[in-house]
């Protein structure tokens, strides 16, 4: 059997370990369609072809969200824990990193419930035929999720956590592969009261 006929494992990491203050700390569990809204976005990476789904979570968080979240309770999804949220988004990707095995990483923030599966699934796709660093791109705007290579894992953890994702995928221009898809939840996250959602880009700087 070549390698490409291998079935591909796609690890894909959600950070969900931020106290998200503007939003009265309880933000992944907010409604939203009638489901928490951390529930819709393990879903989507499920759905669209994820073999497991890594939440990286804080440790005061853990219990709320397992027993509220219903997709935590998923064989394909495993918590790890970041003992310090306070270092910033990037720490929570790294902690996710650390532990992952599989041959490609998916990086989506929790708070972006609105990724359709379907883009999840061309992306991992395009991954597949292309080997690079696949960002999915709404009307010109990059977003999430965004899939590299495992072999990024060692230089991912290694990065200062005050840094960001940015500057690992900077050194890599060359294997940057942009995607068009036709899915505004790409770049839309929840980052104020449900009054006041709106859609806003990502500010992960990827």
């Amino acid at each position: 059997m070549s390698e490409r006929n291998i079935p591909l494992r796609a690890i894909a990491i959600v950070t969900a370990a931020g106290s998200a203050e503007r939003f009265g700390g309880r933000k992944l569990l907010a409604d939203v369609g009638g489901q928490p809204l951390l529930d819709r976005t393990i879903n989507s990476l499920l759905e669209g072809g994820a073999s497991e789904v890594i939440v990286v979570v804080g440790q005061d968080a853990r219990a709320d969200l397992e027993r509220d979240v219903n997709a935590m309770n998923d064989a394909r999804v495993r918590p790890v824990e970041n003992h310090d949220p306070s270092r910033g988004m990037f720490s929570s990707i790294q902690e996710g990193v650390r532990t992952a095995s599989g041959d490609v990483l998916l990086v989506l923030p929790g708070d972006m419930p609105y990724v359709r599966a379907e883009t999840v699934r061309a992306v991992i796709a395009e991954w597949t035929n292309k080997r690079g660093i696949v960002s999915p791109r709404y009307k010109g705007k990059r977003g999430h999720p965004v899939a590299l290579p495992m072999l990024f894992r060692d230089e991912i953890v290694a990065t200062p956590s005050s840094l960001n994702l940015h500057e690992v995928i900077k050194k890599h221009l060359y294997l940057r592969i942009d995607l068009d898809v036709d899915d505004l939840g790409v770049g839309r996250y929840v980052d104020l009261s449900e009054a006041q959602e709106s859609s806003l880009p990502c500010t992960l700087y990827i």
